[in-house]
């Protein structure tokens, strides 16, 4: 790299930075109080989480600190267990159990972790979380104090609390939102600093008119033992971090995939784990948030001209630098103004942009829905689990689901076809070719197997049945099985089975298994074609 390129590189990360940490800020204030904790745990969070990322990281664009998700998933964890007389300690040992979990994911390269949780329970979940905690927020817009439950529960109980509604506070907050908003439609300008530099300004007024404000807490990170859970509640603090784990890397994988597919840059999957773990594990130790790649926060790196992982440094001197010079200030934030700037930090999960495809697809609607009202129904926690044991359901309901194709020759050429979907295709003469259209496992094998037969009954004068497994990558012992059952059925009346299109391995694993009806010559047939026409290859 030239000099040049070099200066130029330096000068996009500072300017990043600098942007970046205007933003970060206000909202490591507005994250600790979703979380339930004071404003340093998402001072720590943010340095903790920049600084790390930036040493042991792979994206060039990721900003790593406190997100609006993991702090409400934190503080439904926190709300769930009722054992800990020590908030901000017993959030810490959370903190440290999801870097744990991290570590042990990387360690056993499960890089692929994202993968547990489909897309569209991401859309749900995300546009519920947001309902959730602008539900929350609102509380603190019109200064009323709400029980810590579902959202249903909280909009009764400040509907019916109506009477004791702050209008100044309402009013500012409102405001606030308004500007936040229009501010955002000025690329590169820090709203967020704006409004609450205005809010500072007003608090006197505002403070006259009973509008509440933030007060004066530490900033600075303290280091401290996080209680450690009895000796009975270990399994469930590690299940509460491994529920962090899933969001957190669901969420920074999406926001570090989308940096390096719009570059071209790769992706290190188990090397992201890594640093998040130690960041997590650090945070949690000086008492802050869990900490992720958050998608707003990396798309505003990007967008304001970020070139390395220097810039993840300037935002964490900057923001430091913004802490120690600006905590006097910091205390004089009216609280409904941090309440609009967490309300703006979550609305892009409002957008309709991120529902419509499954609509115009027609795919995954019910899960997209689901998952959002079982996080209004049944609270943050609790939703997510209900969210992805609904996709797993979903993903076996599909799989398990015995779906079975007729082939047929296509016109006079080499290629077979489903007999249902193309005209020019025609049955070959004594002969049934079937193809499973999901990969066989111990959950649908003797299901498909079932209709085979049915479609076997069903045919007549039929002597050869070829199935091609070209769907399927593996077999497990329940579908050699109940091949080898298929296969002596057939033999029963007199039908030959031939094997198509079967990986190699997956050929060896029959020829291996000696099935007694399935000898090895019926298993070695590149195509559907070779086995009508007796061509058997040895793949050997």
């Amino acid at each position: 790299m030239s000099a040049t390129t070099d200066a130029s590189a330096l000068r996009g990360d500072l300017v990043a930075g600098v942007s970046v940490a205007a933003l970060l800020v206000p909202e490591a204030l507005a994250y600790s109080g979703i979380a339930g904790l004071p404003p340093s745990a998402g001072v720590v969070a943010l340095l903790a989480g920049l600084l790390i990322y930036a040493a042991l990281g792979r994206s060039r664009f990721a900003i790593v600190s406190g997100t609006s998700s993991a702090a409400a998933l934190l503080a439904a964890d926190l709300a769930a267990s009722h054992a800990a007389t020590d908030r901000a300690a017993f959030a810490a040992t959370l903190v440290i159990a999801a870097g744990l979990c991290f570590g042990l994911a990387a360690l056993l390269r499960l890089g692929g972790l994202s993968n547990l949780i489909a897309r569209p329970v991401l859309r749900g979940y995300g546009f519920g979380l947001a309902c959730v905690i602008t539900i929350k927020q609102c509380a603190h817009l019109v200064q009323v104090s709400t029980p810590q439950s579902s959202a249903p529960d909280i909009v009764i109980a400040l509907l019916q609390a109506h009477a004791q509604w702050w209008w100044p506070s309402l009013a500012s907050g409102v405001t606030a939102l308004v500007l936040l908003f229009v501010f955002a439609r000025v690329p590169k300008l820090p709203g967020a600093l704006i409004v609450a530099a205005l809010g500072i300004a007003l608090s006197p007024w505002l403070s006259l008119h009973g509008v509440a404000l933030v007060g004066p807490s530490t900033l600075m990170p303290t280091f401290a033992a996080p209680a450690l859970p009895a000796a009975d509640e270990w399994l469930g603090t590690l299940q509460l971090g491994a529920a962090l784990v899933l969001v957190l890397y669901a969420e920074s994988y999406s926001a570090i995939s989308a940096a390096a597919i719009r570059h071209g840059d790769p992706v290190e999957r188990n090397r992201d784990l890594f640093a998040l773990a130690v960041a997590n594990v650090a945070s949690g130790a000086l008492r802050g948030l869990p900490v992720g790649a958050g998608f707003t926060a990396t798309g505003a790196n990007d967008d304001a001209g970020a070139q390395t992982r220097r810039a993840g440094l300037f935002a964490a001197l900057a923001s430091a630098v913004l802490v120690v010079t600006c905590a006097p200030l910091i205390a004089r934030i009216p609280l409904p103004v941090l309440a609009a700037i967490v309300i703006h930090a979550v609305s892009g999960a409002w957008a309709p942009s991120a529902f419509r495809p499954y609509f115009l697809w027609r795919r995954d609607r019910l899960l997209l829905i689901a998952a959002a009202i079982a996080v209004l129904a049944f609270g943050i926690l609790n939703g997510l689990l209900i969210a992805v044991a609904l996709s797993i359901v979903l993903w076996l309901h599909q799989v398990s689901t015995p779906r079975l194709s007729v082939l047929g020759r296509l016109r006079d050429g080499h290629d077979f076809v489903r007999i249902d979907q193309y005209p020019d295709t025609h049955a070959i003469p004594g002969w049934l070719i079937l193809r499973p259209e999901e990969p066989l496992f111990f959950g649908n094998a003797a299901a498909m197997l079932d209709v085979a037969r049915t479609r076997v009954m069903d045919a007549r004068n039929i002597k050869t049945v070829v199935l091609s497994l070209e769907a399927s990558s593996d077999l497990d012992g329940t579908s050699v099985e109940v091949l080898g059952n298929f296969a002596t059925w057939l033999s029963h009346r007199g039908i030959e089975l031939r094997i198509a299109r079967a990986r190699q391995h997956i050929a060896d694993l029959l020829e291996r298994a000696r099935l007694p009806d399935l000898p090895a010559e019926a298993l070695h047939y590149w195509s559907v074609d070779d086995a009508v026409c007796g061509d058997a290859t040895n793949f050997g």
